[in-house]
């Protein structure tokens, strides 16, 4: 039998036969062993074209590029700051990669301080111990207001939905400014603290159930009030 074993979305765990035949190709979390794909961990089947990947139901940030994140202000140092991302190791925030001219010599303190709440952009990662941030680009600033919750971080594309769906039709329903950073550091602000606690009871509802069937519906009334 070739093609695929198993169904999209469904739980898998290490050594589960996904796909059998060549049609398919491994991608992240799946390994080929002769002519049959298997599961590297446990987690979700995902389809991207010809590519079967297993998506971590668990599991910690590791960084790339481009991923927008949301940082938190750890240490303020010579010509630039630490800022924990919420992976292994700080990321570096360089005083050229702000929206702002800074002399050289100021007290950078001035601009970002310690504990200070950052939306960035990583630009290099070498070895995840080496991590660049930039906030020069759209939507990229320091935070002010609202509040953090934190979400596993495997579970954001599915806070954000297809083409940001989910995330839409949160903020709709809420009238909330969310952004959701690819670390699982999610910024909630509303006008009011009961449309904050609504999103943050959302959000974490699609975080604990982001495996079952029909989840966007039962957001949906959620949101609804049904």
């Amino acid at each position: 039998m070739t093609g695929l074993i198993l169904n999209e979305r469904e739980i898998v765990i290490p050594g589960d036969k996904i796909a059998s035949g060549m049609d398919y190709l491994p991608g992240n979390g799946a390994f080929r062993e002769e002519e049959d794909i298997y599961s590297l961990q446990l987690g979700l089947v995902s389809l991207n074209g010809r590519f079967v990947k297993v998506i971590p139901l668990t599991g910690k940030y590791f960084p790339k590029e481009g991923d927008i994140v949301i940082g938190r202000v750890s240490d303020v140092g010579f010509g630039m700051w630490m800022i924990d991302i919420g992976c292994a190791y700080s990321a570096i925030l360089n005083m050229r990669e702000t929206p702002e001219f800074i002399d050289k010599g100021a007290d950078l303190s001035h601009y970002y301080d310690f504990n200070d709440v950052i939306i960035a952009e990583v630009t290099k990662v070498v070895r995840y111990k080496d991590v660049s941030l930039t906030m020069k680009g759209q939507g990229l600033r320091k935070i002010n207001g609202g509040k953090i919750i934190d979400i596993t971080p495997s579970k954001v594309p599915r806070v954000i939905g297809k083409q940001g769906s989910m995330i839409n039709m949160i903020k709709e329903g809420t009238g909330c400014n969310i952004v959701v950073g690819q670390n699982g550091k999610v910024w909630i602000k509303g006008d009011k603290v009961e449309d904050e606690v609504k999103a943050t009871e959302v959000i974490l509802k699609i975080e604990h159930e982001s495996h079952t069937q029909g989840l966007t519906d039962t957001i949906k009334k959620m949101l609804e009030g049904n």
